[in-house]
Parts: C-alpha cells; structure tokens; sequence
C-alpha cells in the first residue's frame, strides 16, 4: 500500500440510493456497528446500510473469535474435551459440561447414578437462573438504563458464581461434569447455603420485574419491536426462549425428558406476539420455574454415589458408532455430534449452538427497524460468541 487511499474502507460510506427505474432517490448510509462495541455483546460486527435511520439491509459478521474448539477435540481423548466445553458459552460452562456428558453417555452405554442426576439438574437450573438474570441487564442497558438493572443482576449471578466455585473450584470454567456422573459430591453445607439463595431468588425477581416489567420506556422499546414470525422462527431451526417467545411450545425438558426432568411439575411460558417483550417476557418466567424446579430438586436429593463405577476415565474407548445428544440449554438447544471409531479421540465432533444458529435470523428481525432498536434486538437475542464462533 502506497497511499492511504490503498486502506481498504471501514466505518461508514455514503452510497446513491436508486428507484426501480434507476433515478437516483437520495443517499443510503453504510456503518460497521463493531467488531469492538459495548452493544455486540463480544467480537461481533454488523454491516449495517441505513435509509436515514431505517435499517434496510443487515450483515452480521462473526469469526474473530474463532478456537478451532471442534478440530482440537478431534485429536486429544473425548476427556480431555470436558474443560474446551467450558469456553464455548462460558456464561454456562455447566450445561456445555451435561450436553457433551450426556452425548459420550450414550455413546458409551454409562448410566448415572441417582445422585449425580439431581445434581446435574440443580447445577444445570442455577445456571438458567444467572443466564438469564444477566441477559436481562445487559438488555436492559443496551436501551440505556445504565448501572442499576446489570448492577443488579450481577449481584445475584455472584452468590450462583459462588456456589459453582465452592464445589468446582472454578467461577465460570467450572469442568464438573464427568462420564458418568460429576466431578465430587456437594456437601450438606452447600445444598444448606444453595437452598437459601434458590428461596430469596423469588423475592429478587419481584423486585427485577418492579422495576422493568411495566416501566414504560422498556414497552415503548420493545412491544411490536424486532417480531420473529412463528413460521421463520421453525424453519429457522430457532430454539430456546427465542423459540418460544415466537409462540412455539417446545422445551427439551419436556420433549426429551433427558436426566431427571420428567419427575417435576414445570410449565413452559410462551409468547403470543414474538416481539422483544415477549422474549424478555418468556425469560423472566422460565426463571421462576426454574427456582420450582430447584426448590423441588433440592428437597428431593437422595443420598448414594455420584460416579458410575464401571465409567473408566483413563483408557477410554467406546465402541465405534455414531451419537447426537442434546440439552436445553439456557439459550437453547445445545447438541453435540460424536462419531466414534473405536480409538480414545473422536473421530468426527461437532456441536451444533444455539447462539449461532439463534443469530441467522437478526437481519430479518432488523429490516424495518430504527438502528437504535437494531441493538436492542440483537441484546434480546442472547448471544455468546465463543459458542458462535468456536
């Protein structure tokens, strides 16, 4: 490059907007929001062309996050997989840990023990709870409440990151879950502490839902703002609350009913409308059934073992064969794709995520839309890009 006029373009340019038969109607303006913006959420831009203010074209552009997650798993033991988990929605290590658990699971032939299915059930619902608890601020600030609302929820995802960390060692690469099981048993001491966190999380979302539910400022931004369609959201292959708040009745706890989820009594909230309000709506609600579901799965926790003893971690070969297994996870279905050849490495792995597949469907949510509420929409979303990206 010789010249700055050699750099290539970034930022924005002002483009001619022409009419069907070719006169020259005004000018469209293109802008990267990203890839380094408090609003997207991680390394993530979008290519934005505006009429005014109006969004009439959108691009979303991901990669730059990129960890070869899937090639790497293929060369080490399946394992030795369990921590890479950990990094692809690392808000929810604990459900990336059972998705990929439960695939090997039944890949393997392994059962898990009583126990360790009620734990894996408290700890996968814990982490629904401060997801969810914490997307909710973050949205609430990209409208630009600023400080209070993710202040709060930060508050309450520290007393779960706590939890995790007492019994795992770790605050958010947490590595529990285990072939067969978990990683170490929880003590009385913590179920005691858990059980106390789980019952004030009521009174917590009280409060939350005072000071949003009916704010008026969140329903102008968000009722009849960024409308997923119910027939798009279905042949978008779209899950989790997303899906849901499109007027979809479809919950893996309920259709699949892997673990332990068929022995509690929970309800599926779903939207009528699809609109932001609806998938702030449907959040807010899935955390109160998971606080029953909590509430249940810890009174009910039987004593016993929390591995399979016939789970052989060292040497592991399961026979060659083919395996999808999936979880609903805090942000959707999270489904992991193990081709076994008989060798201690994977011999194909794939993980099919929520967010990324969650993400296909933003320009369309978008065309239409004020730039404003662009980001809005894209908060309403949930998006991690270390899953998307992996």
């Amino acid at each position: 490059m010789n010249s700055f006029a050699d750099l290539p373009k970034s930022g924005y340019e002002v483009r001619p907007k022409i009419a069907p038969d070719g006169a020259p109607l005004g000018e469209l303006l293109e802008i990267s929001i990203g890839p380094h913006h408090p609003s997207t959420h991680g390394v993530f831009r979008m290519d934005v062309v505006l009429d005014g203010e109006t969004v009439v074209k959108l691009k979303p552009v991901f990669g730059y996050l990129h960890r070869n997650h899937e090639k790497i798993a293929e060369n080490i033991s399946y394992l030795s997989s369990m921590p890479y988990t950990d990094r692809l929605d690392y808000f929810c290590s604990m459900t990336n840990n059972w998705a990929y658990a439960l695939t090997v699971e039944k890949l393997a032939g392994l059962a898990v023990p009583e126990r360790a299915e009620y734990i894996r059930v408290i700890m996968a619902e814990l982490t629904r709870l401060q997801n969810h608890t914490c997307l909710i601020g973050f949205f609430a600030q990209d409208m630009g409440a600023l400080g209070t609302p993710l202040m709060y929820a930060f508050r309450e995802r520290e007393k779960i990151l706590d939890l995790f960390e007492s019994v795992s060692g770790a605050r958010m690469m947490c590595n529990y879950m285990r072939f067969g099981g978990v990683r170490v048993d929880v003590s009385g001491e913590w179920l005691a502490q858990t059980k106390k966190i789980v019952s004030d999380y009521r009174k917590f979302l009280d409060e939350f839902e005072t000071f949003l539910t009916q704010n008026e400022i969140l329903m102008a931004r968000t009722q009849g703002v960024g409308v997923l369609p119910r027939e798009l959201a279905i042949s978008a292959s779209i899950t989790g609350p997303m899906l849901r708040a499109a007027g979809v009745n479809y919950d893996l706890r309920k259709v699949d009913k892997y673990g332990i989820y068929r022995r509690f009594d929970f309800q599926v909230p779903v939207g009528a409308h699809g609109d932001i309000y609806d998938r702030y709506m449907v959040r807010v609600l899935e955390m109160r059934e998971s606080v029953k579901i909590l509430q249940s799965a810890l009174a009910d926790i039987p004593a016993g073992p929390v591995m399979d003893p016939k789970a052989k971690l060292r040497g592991f070969r399961p026979k060659a064969g083919e395996v999808y297994g999936r979880i609903e996870g805090p942000k959707g279905e999270l489904g992991f794709y193990l081709i076994s050849d008989g060798s201690p490495n994977p011999y194909r792995y794939r993980v099919r995520p929520p967010s990324l597949i969650n993400l296909t469907i933003l320009e369309d949510m978008c065309l239409g839309q004020k730039i404003s509420d662009a980001v809005v929409i894209l908060g309403s979303v949930d998006i991690v890009l270390g899953e998307v990206d992996r």
